[in-house]
């Protein structure tokens, strides 16, 4: 089975401190690409994070997002720094002192004075959360990634195993024809040269030589046999195991197969085979399409 590298994982999960929160998104990429949303204070995370999901999926662009949202009453809210407050309060005190300003400090004033005394604690930090329980929800999140993968990938390999088939059924074809087509190719090199003579003496054992030669580079059996094996390695790279990355694999058999189809084209100088080497590349231009999404 192969996988797809298109998925989409979520799980979350309700904790002693909140609701923690993760969600998995994978495209297409030539490598393993990950990029992170953390909540702040999260960031030591990151690493030990970046290594478990490496253990599972091998190639595609992840997106990788935690929320975590802290339960009322829990860690967060509004903070008192009494240590601004203290500075603001002597830093008035100063000013009246020295300028002689009347009036009393009020609570109010003082807030209005300085705004900074108070601050935030963001309550989307995971102080409040253990690492045993932010890998269970990111393997939840992941096993739903793959799956999906997974999903994905039984129906791409459904459409490459019949296009590979076409570009099977042509290679046969083209082979049976072969051989055929090289024997005509040879009969019509005699009757030429024959008509060229125009009654004169022909060397016989000459024009054998030739047309062996001729045929020689006309021969397409080499092709077809690579051919054939690549098909066949295309085909047991499908059977792999579903957590064998098997993509760039793919396009490098693809790669070869397609150059052997080129150089039978050029070689084959009959329509027919022509016929089927445009449809061979047609199936495997859809192949080559299809691979990019192969993890």
């Amino acid at each position: 089975m192969i996988r797809s590298m298109t998925g989409f994982g979520a799980a979350s999960r309700e904790l002693a401190g909140g609701t923690l929160s993760v969600e998995l998104k994978s495209v297409n990429h030539r490598h393993l690409n990950i990029s992170f949303r953390l909540p702040p204070g999260a960031d030591v995370w990151e690493p030990r994070l970046r290594v478990r999901l490496a253990r599972r999926v091998r190639r595609g662009h992840v997106s990788f997002l935690i929320a975590a949202d802290a339960a009322p009453g829990g860690e967060g809210g509004w903070q008192m720094d009494h240590a601004r407050v203290r500075a603001a309060l002597e830093a008035i005190r100063t000013l009246q002192d020295e300028y002689g300003i009347p009036g009393e400090l009020d609570l109010r004033t003082l807030v209005t004075a300085v705004r900074e005394m108070l601050r935030e604690e963001r309550s989307d930090a995971l102080g409040w959360v253990d690492a045993e329980a932010l890998g269970e929800v990111v393997d939840e999140a992941m096993e739903e990634l793959i799956r999906m993968r997974e999903l994905e990938g039984g129906r791409l390999e459904s459409d490459l195993r019949g296009s590979i088939g076409e570009v099977a059924a042509a290679v046969e074809t083209i082979q049976s024809m072969a051989p055929q087509r090289l024997t005509r190719e040879r009969d019509r090199l005699r009757e030429a040269a024959r008509e060229l003579a125009d009654g004169l003496m022909l060397d016989e054992g000459r024009l054998e030589q030739e047309i062996a030669l001729l045929a020689d580079k006309w021969d397409i059996g080499e092709e077809v046999v690579r051919a054939r094996a690549h098909v066949a390695a295309f085909e047991e790279l499908l059977d792999a195991a579903a957590d064998e990355p098997v993509g760039k694999r793919l396009s490098f058999v693809l790669q070869e197969l397609n150059r052997e189809v080129n150089t039978v084209g050029a070689k084959a100088n009959d329509t027919t085979i022509s016929g089927r080497v445009v449809e061979a590349k047609n199936a495997l231009e859809r192949l080559r399409e299809q691979v990019e999404n192969i993890e």
